[in-house]
């Protein structure tokens, strides 16, 4: 139809010229006739005086009509024949139809083509400059965009029109920075567009994208009819800056002012219930979503999926998912990422296979989301499946699916794969170093995560606060503080200052070191302390015995404003563990209850460990007793505790429940296990667990055999003792000659004794439980020069036995003593007072008692 519409014009317009042109004298033919045979437009001049203006109108008409009216799947060579038929038909100098051309070819995205004609065009009117700038803002060419408007208000008398502003505002916006901007924004309002809809709402998204959200209400407010998109515009940078509850109040101001919301204002309002967590608040948007029969909006189902997802309503959002009627990818990978996130990962994973069996194909984030629900569970088999297909999609140079693959062989423990990975990647950014320094650090490869770290500032790639933490969990793991140090030194050398993952890390590190105080000066420099920061520190000091710190650090959180959670009272649990403290036991025990953190099962194992403890065995059984989901640490705990209290029988009932409900037992239960056996004398019983534990995949360790070799001594069993001993497969510590030892000494067994001791002081020589052990034994058969040597010994390899200490708690204050202590402030006093208990109990009355003090000397003299 076009084509005989073109060739009819055509043949028209030269009839009616070769008319015209037969009035004409022979020079002026021939000298046309000779331009003809260089160029046709030349042929066609502007004005047609033998053409009827009415075909003429007609023919700019249909033409203009073919290009608005575009044919679908036409390539741009389509738009080429209409414009050489334009320019044939001497219509080049048509403002009108260069300027759909401009439109045209942007909408095919020949920007070339559009400049080309733009600066062609003899006669441009305020359309052709607002086009053109528009063609420049929608392809993301800014800086075009703002040079094409410069040169109209230089060149052109006429004012920009709304869309023309709106276009360089948002040119603007992409650039970055204020300054533009807010020239723009003192134009807008000088030629009196500051109350246009279309202005105003691009000004809002350019002061809410540079951060100045508080300009942007005043746009905003200056805007007396606003649309959804205006609504929307400011909604979304509430919420981009986290202030949440001021989007959801807007909406609700929109719903007075009668603008009914569609999907973007939806979505954007979701959104910020998410970030809340209002999950009251998305329901009602679910409502509303119905009750408008906006079924067929995927769009807004795909929010909703992702709003409950996020609220933790895994289930809920599934439901939403089953009903969409028309689904896309967005809504499978929503629904996947929303399994990862909330560690569903068995259904990420079937998912994911359902997606590509109904024959969908998932994208790079889909991948991205079930390689980490791989990694998860450790599933090899499944990543690799994975790995393969975004292979056959040519996903594998997908920046976030390199990562995922890292990630994933990493903590399936493929670390040559992680690096093959990793060394597949061709443009490498600090992203997948952090990845590979990750995977690294989890399986403790210091020297290899060093080399790579080295590697990363030869390549001149900054280290984020990311690749830093790696290292320093690493450094913690592993014990090595000068590494620490160093890193602490780098990040301060870079001037990086410390966020909580990086400052949590510090602290975790220099505690574990037993460099406490340096962890303290690290947690006081830190200006922003989430309540993981708080923990790591409270960690520190109960792992480091300093538990009256820990009470006092609770008091400091108390005041912070900070809200504790589960890991801060497990930490607190344990100080109050170590100091036997069942008063600050219970009190984080009711603190808990009214929380309603008392079933978590760090908590509930952190209560059933104090109160063992603190000698309450009963309570200890009664929190066991009371969780729902035992999990084998639990067990453990519980039988530990009858085992460290002397219940043998109890601690080995519990071991046979635990292994009638299917829970499989670890390394550490054992230990409690063959504990409670030594405890009783149980010898058969306690061989025989010890053989099972090959049952459960456990290799006996160091803990193992020291229960072993003490019962059998117990049992009178010295030199099966010692065999077990000599054949152990690794090779015995300390600890395991010390039991022996001990065994030794119950039973008087001198020369066996001295070997046992001279084996543990050749594997710890500054240990002093292994000569205090000899000594005694010397000590009960009256062997005193031998006893003698052996203090000697001591003294010479300065080694000093620890002092036992004693403590009691009064008035809400712990006191420590040990063997012949004067440094208390009331010694005397307490002296006096036991001096005093001693005569009652002797029913001693002395003569005088004029003061303490003369009591007390009057004592020291009897």
């Amino acid at each position: 139809m076009w084509k005989s519409f073109l060739t009819r014009c055509y043949q028209q317009t030269i009839l009616g010229v070769k008319s015209c042109y037969r009035t004409a004298t022979a020079t002026t033919i021939t000298h046309q006739a000779s331009k003809f045979s260089t160029s046709i437009s030349p042929l066609l001049p502007p004005q047609y005086p033998c053409v009827p203006i009415t075909k003429r109108r007609i023919q700019k008409h249909e033409l203009a009509k073919l290009l608005q009216n575009p044919i679908s799947n036409k390539p741009i060579s389509y738009y080429k024949i209409i414009h050489g038929h334009i320019v044939v038909l001497g219509f080049q100098s048509d403002t009108f139809l260069s300027n759909i051309l401009i439109s045209v070819y942007s909408k095919a995205g020949c920007l070339g083509h559009a400049r080309q004609l733009f600066d062609t065009m003899s006669q441009r009117n305020l359309v052709t400059w607002s086009s053109m700038v528009s063609v420049y803002a929608q392809h993301g060419c800014s800086e075009e965009a703002l040079m094409v408007f410069l040169e109209f208000r230089t060149s052109a008398n006429e004012k920009p029109n709304e869309f023309t502003l709106a276009s360089v505002i948002r040119s603007c916006t992409r650039l970055g920075g204020v300054e533009k901007g807010t020239q723009l924004h003192g134009l807008v309002v000088k030629i009196g567009f500051d109350h246009d809809v279309y202005v105003g709402t691009s000004l809002i998204d350019f002061y809410s994208k540079n951060n100045e959200i508080d300009e942007a209400r005043l746009v905003f407010d200056e805007i007396s009819m606003k649309s959804a998109v205006t609504w929307t515009t400011l909604m979304t940078g509430y919420a981009r800056i986290g202030r949440n509850e001021v989007s959801l109040q807007l909406f609700s101001q929109m719903r007075d002012t009668g603008v009914v919301p569609d999907g973007y204002v939806l979505s954007s309002v979701l959104n910020s219930c998410s970030m809340l967590e209002f999950l009251q608040g998305g329901k009602q948007i679910h409502a509303y979503v119905l009750r408008r029969g906006m079924g067929n909006d995927v769009s807004v189902f795909n929010v909703l999926i992702d709003f409950y997802v996020k609220c933790g309503r895994v289930r809920t959002g599934r439901k939403v998912f089953d009903h969409v009627a028309i689904k896309n990818v967005i809504s499978w990978t929503t629904m996947i990422s929303g399994y990862m996130q909330n560690s569903f990962d068995w259904e990420a994973m079937k998912l994911f296979m359902d997606m590509n069996r109904l024959g969908w194909k998932p994208d790079g984030f889909a991948c991205t989301s079930v390689l980490t629900s791989c990694a998860s569970l450790e599933a090899l088999e499944q990543g690799k499946q994975v790995h393969a297909y975004a292979v056959k999609e040519n996903f594998e140079s997908d920046e976030f699916v390199k990562n995922g693959l890292i990630d994933m062989y990493s903590k399936c423990n493929s670390l040559t794969d992680a690096r093959r990975s990793f060394d597949g990647i061709a443009n490498l950014s600090v992203i997948p170093y952090n990845a590979m320094i990750e995977g690294y650090s989890r399986q403790e490869k210091l020297n290899e995560a060093l080399d790579l770290f080295r590697e990363m500032r030869i390549r001149s790639f900054s280290p984020s606060l990311l690749t830093f933490v790696s290292i320093l969990g690493m450094s913690a793991s592993l014990f090595t503080v000068e590494l620490s140090q160093q890193i602490h030194c780098i990040i301060t050398k870079l001037g990086i200052s410390l966020d909580v993952f990086a400052g949590s890390a510090l602290i975790d590190v220099y505690s574990k070191c037993s460099f406490i105080k340096d962890a303290r000066l690290v947690f006081e420099e830190m200006d922003d302390k989430d309540v993981v920061v708080w923990n790591a520190m409270l960690f520190g000091y109960a792992q480091q015995l300093e538990n009256e710190e820990a009470l006092k650090l609770c008091l400091k959180l108390q005041h912070s404003g900070q809200k504790p959670n589960e890991f801060t009272f497990v930490a607190l649990l344990m100080a109050a563990s170590n100091l036997a403290s069942l008063q600050h036991g219970r009190q984080f025990h009711n603190h808990l209850v009214k929380t309603g953190l008392d079933f978590d099962p760090f908590v509930t194992n952190a209560m059933v460990d104090m109160y063992a403890k603190c000698g309450n065995i009963e309570e200890a059984r009664k929190m066991f007793d009371s969780t729902n989901s035992r999990d084998v640490v639990c067990w453990n705990s519980m039988i530990t505790t009858y085992a460290q209290h002397g219940e043998a029988e109890e601690a080995l009932e519990m071991f046979e429940e635990m292994i009638k409900e299917g829970i499989k037992p670890t390394y550490v239960t054992f230990v409690g296990v063959l504990s409670a056996c030594g405890h009783v004398g149980l010898v058969k019983d306690g061989l025989r667990h010890f053989d099972s534990m090959a049952i459960y995949g456990i290799v006996p360790g160091t803990e193992h055999y020291a229960c072993i070799v003490s019962l059998l001594g117990r049992a009178g069993e010295l030199a099966e003792a010692k065999n077990i001993i000599e054949k152990m497969p690794i090779r015995p510590e300390a600890i395991v000659w010390r039991s022996l030892l001990s065994a030794c000494r119950i039973v008087g067994h001198v020369e066996l004794g001295k070997y046992a001791a001279e084996m543990a002081i050749a594997v710890d020589p500054k240990d002093s439980g292994s000569y205090v052990l000899l000594s005694n034994i010397f000590a009960s058969k009256g062997l005193w020069g031998d006893v003698k040597k052996v203090r000697e010994r001591m003294d010479r390899n300065g080694v000093v036995k620890e002092a036992g200490c004693s403590w009691i708690e009064l008035n809400n204050k712990v006191h420590v003593f040990v063997a012949r202590d004067k440094g208390h402030p009331d010694a005397d006093l307490i002296c006096l007072w036991h001096f005093m208990h001693k005569l009652a109990a002797l029913k001693f009355q002395p003569t005088t008692l004029s003061s303490r003090s003369g009591l007390y000397y009057h004592s020291r003299a009897v």
